[in-house]
């Protein structure tokens, strides 16, 4: 009993940090009740379901929050934002960019398109977000989100229109959703140690540019062909990242673990090998993943950090970036990230932000009874 009251105490505590964001106290109130209904264990978290919930015959009001209600949903992630460093703030945190698909009907959602998810794993009828994730020890949520606006889109302005795209809403790849995002979070001061993401950031240099510039570290995938610089029997070299790690040693490979798995540790062999090496103020480095069963299953990492940077805390960095799909896993079962029926463009975010809020809580919260209860007496064995 006195967990539930701690929880609905805490709760209540997050929309007192949110409610100067609604000028009239209708949205002021449904807000909360709509966060509560995100966090309910109903089959699905929309309008309908979450006004039911709520004590209210008809959507309207629900639908109302999400539409035409004076909020604004940027300033609300900030505050989400500002609620996760104040509780898992951290200088060795990883900032992750991810994207996830939300499969779509028809074709009038903003952004909706036959496009590649890699939630589905395939190309279908869908709309992406792009996102940007805070992971620490104490745990791991997401704290900025952006819509991806295919270019088809981004051209057709009858179509934006109708899904109320701002005029201000120009094309951006999400690379560069991606240094929009990173950018607000270091001009906000969190604390970070590093940034982590696919091969879809990896290998657009602005973007690396751009965290080398402000002094970020990073460790992000790149493809088998990007091309690096080494030096191979004293001579710069330009090669390949698989041509490189064919020359690594056999003492080079370690076995580390990136995390914990659902089946374990998450056992790889890992290797670095220095690159850029005219670069003297600052280390490169590339980093190699191998399967422990299958020797030609291996993947590769541009990486860019302290001189002194150890191989396990770039295996540690590169194991972060897996945790955001376990994020959004979470945020999608436990918060109701996907399970909108919105289309407009500003409906989107709120509906996003107030999911991403409601998963935090649920982060923060579960954080907080941890460190209370403390260590086990006897940890289980990984």
């Amino acid at each position: 009993m006195a967990e539930v009251r701690a929880w609905a105490a805490g709760l209540e505590e997050v929309h007192a940090r949110i409610a100067p964001r609604f000028a009239r106290s209708e949205p002021r109130e449904r807000v909360l009740a709509y966060v509560r209904g995100l966090l309910a264990p109903l089959e699905r978290k929309n309008s309908w379901t979450l006004a039911e919930r709520a004590g209210e015959a008809i959507p309207d009001g629900m639908q109302r929050l999400l539409a035409t209600a004076d909020w604004d949903a940027d300033a609300v992630r900030d505050d989400v934002r500002d609620y996760v460093v104040e509780h898992l703030g951290s200088d060795s945190a990883v900032l992750v960019v991810d994207e996830t698909g939300f499969l779509k009907k028809g074709t009038k959602s903003a952004g909706v398109a036959r496009q590649y998810s890699g939630t589905a794993g395939r190309i279908e009828n869908c709309q992406i977000g792009v996102f940007l994730a805070y992971a620490t020890p104490a745990g791991r949520t997401l704290i900025d989100r952006e819509l991806y606006l295919p270019k088809a889109w981004a051209e057709d302005t009858p179509r934006r229109e109708q899904a109320g795209v701002h005029e201000d809403v120009e094309f951006a790849t999400k690379p560069e959703q991606a240094m929009a995002m990173i950018g607000r979070a270091l001009d906000a001061h969190v604390p970070a140690g590093w940034v982590a993401g696919d091969e879809v950031y990896g290998q657009h240099a602005r973007l690396r540019m751009m965290l080398e510039e402000r002094e970020l570290p990073y460790v992000l995938a790149v493809p088998v062909n990007q091309h690096v610089i080494a030096t191979l029997d004293g001579k710069l070299t330009e090669l390949r990242a698989d041509e490189l790690a064919a020359h690594l040693p056999a003492q080079a490979w370690k076995t580390i673990s990136a995390g914990a798995g659902a089946k374990g540790p998450r056992l790889y062999h890992w290797a670095k090998a220095p690159i850029r090496p005219l670069e003297a103020e600052r280390r490169y480095w590339l980093l190699v993943r191998r399967s422990t069963t299958d020797p030609q299953d291996l993947a590769y990492y541009l990486c860019y950090g302290p001189p002194r940077t150890r191989l396990g805390e770039l295996v540690r960095v590169a194991g972060a970036r897996w945790a955001i799909e376990e994020t959004f896993q979470t945020a999608k079962g436990q918060a109701g990230l996907d399970q909108y029926q919105v289309r407009r463009y500003d409906s989107w975010y709120r509906h996003i932000t107030l999911s991403m809020l409601a998963h935090a809580f649920l982060t923060i919260t579960t954080a907080d009874a941890g460190a209370k209860r403390g260590p086990t007496a006897n940890p289980p064995k990984s």
